[in-house]
C-alpha cells in the first residue's frame, strides 16, 4: 500500500507527536485520532517535535522528523505532501477555520474561530468537540 493510498482509505489516522529532545528518545506529546487530512493544526508544539501519521491499522502514511519551530506562536500547521510532513509556524487565518486542532495530550477539535492581536500580545480561539462511544 503506498501512502498516498493509505491517506484516501477513508478510515481514522492516528497522528503521534514526540518532543524530540526529552528522554533517550524523546517523550509523547500528543497522540490523537482523526479523520483523514492534509492540514492540522496544533497547539503549543513544542521547540521540536517528530510527526507519524498512520492508518487506524498501523500503515505509515506520512512522517516528519524533528520539525523545528521558526517563530515563537502558540499554533503552527502540519501539513501532508507527498508522504512528508512539514511544520509551519503561524497565526491561524480564514483558511485554517473548520481545520483539526491537535492539543497537547492528544484531544482533537475543529477550530471555529481565531482572532490575535496585531502585535501577537494576546489571542482568542474557539475550538469545537465532538465525541461518541
Amino acid at each position: 500500500m503506498t501512502a498516498q493510498q493509505a491517506h484516501s482509505d477513508g478510515g481514522p489516522h492516528v497522528w503521534e507527536l514526540r518532543e524530540t529532545t526529552a528522554a533517550s528518545m524523546g517523550l509523547e506529546f500528543a497522540r490523537g485520532k482523526l479523520a483523514p487530512a492534509d492540514v492540522v493544526v496544533a497547539h503549543a508544539l513544542p521547540e521540536r517535535v517528530s510527526v507519524e501519521v498512520r492508518t487506524a491499522d498501523g500503515a505509515l502514511v506520512a512522517r516528519g522528523d524533528d520539525l523545528r519551530a521558526q517563530r515563537s506562536l502558540p499554533m503552527a500547521r502540519l501539513v501532508i505532501r507527498n508522504g512528508a510532513v512539514s511544520r509551519e509556524d503561524v497565526w491561524p487565518d480564514e483558511t485554517d477555520l473548520g481545520r483539526p486542532v491537535i492539543l497537547p495530550g492528544g484531544e482533537v477539535g475543529l477550530l471555529r474561530a481565531w482572532w490575535n492581536a496585531d502585535d501577537g500580545s494576546e489571542w482568542r480561539w474557539t475550538v469545537e468537540f465532538h465525541n461518541r462511544r
